[in-house]
């Protein structure tokens, strides 16, 4: 069922050039934690965990064919929790030992280098390109590098495009850019959202700023950034980012029909036409509470179909 509310680009104080860099690190972080927490009792999972069960569930076998490349990584979000979480489960099992592991990529247009090779160092699953990387226009080699295995016995890779908490931020018209540059260099990609246009949507947001008021001490000591108090309790500019923030990013999130319309205005190399680029892209929706009874998770995937 469509939302009553109609999708609205509205602007977002975190995307404004005027707002201070240092601060829209904390919103990242705060949001990386929103990512990746796992509060006993009222979560079964993180969020970053039911993103790695979806990705298992919807690519099956097939999985390890991909390589994961995350084309809006901002400060590292919940891409590295992903990745450990997927390698995890994929390994479990003792026929699974000999395999390889997944590779999951970062990149970004603006590049948060020092954050990601921090990351990288935790995982040899995980790695960045250090240049800027337009999600709209891919470098060929980019793609051509990760595609190709070292080995030339072993098949070539497939590329999943991964978008967490970032395919709202586009525009009609730059979302079709990216999407238009999507089908012709990759093989599927996942649109993971944490805010949904509903009303619960508006109340998870709200539930965001009261977490950073509840948990500004413990992050505070542990960034060892008392500025991380000053801006959540005497100035709340955190809290109140993070829910108008929010609540702008439900307004400017599209549902599984709108995306697909988008990928309907898509062309290929081959002069495909929309209705063919989308016949031949397959659509999956869902969503996944990560937070009884207003967390939702919210994810598009849509991969190509076998030929």
């Amino acid at each position: 069922m469509a939302p009553l509310v109609p999708r609205m680009h509205l602007f977002e104080i975190d995307d404004q050039t005027w707002f201070p860099a240092f601060l829209r690190a904390k919103v990242q972080a705060a949001l990386t934690v929103a990512w990746t927490t796992h509060v006993p009792m009222l979560q079964t999972s993180s969020p970053a965990q039911l993103v790695a069960r979806v990705l298992s569930s919807s690519l099956g076998q097939t999985i390890r064919d991909y390589v994961f490349i995350d084309f809006c990584a901002g400060g590292g979000g919940p891409t590295p929790s992903i990745e450990t979480h997927l390698n995890r489960t994929l390994t479990s099992s003792l026929s699974d030992k000999e395999e390889e592991p997944v590779l999951f990529v970062l990149t970004d247009l603006h590049p948060h280098t020092e954050s990601w090779r921090a990351a990288a160092a935790l995982s040899p699953n995980l790695t960045y390109i250090p240049e800027s990387v337009d999600a709209a226009n891919c470098p060929p080699d980019l793609i051509s590098s990760y595609k190709t295995p070292s080995s030339s016995e072993k098949p070539k890779r497939k590329i999943f495009r991964l978008f967490n908490l970032a395919f709202h931020h586009f525009d009609d018209p730059l979302a079709k850019a990216i999407l238009r540059n999507t089908v012709n260099t990759s093989d599927a990609f996942g649109i993971f959202e944490l805010q949904q246009r509903n009303f619960l949507g508006f109340i998870t947001c709200c539930l965001f700023g009261i977490g950073i008021f509840l948990c500004a001490p413990y992050y505070a000591f542990k960034w060892r950034s008392p500025a991380t108090l000053l801006f959540t309790y005497l100035i709340p500019v955190l809290p109140f980012v993070l829910v108008f923030d929010g609540w702008m990013s439900a307004l400017r999130t599209r549902t599984p029909d709108e995306v697909e319309a988008l990928l309907r205005t898509c062309t290929d190399t081959e002069g495909g036409s929309g209705e063919e680029i989308a016949a031949s892209w397959e659509v999956r929706s869902g969503r996944e509470t990560f937070m009884w009874p207003v967390g939702e998770l919210n994810w598009i995937i849509c991969a190509k179909k076998e030929r």
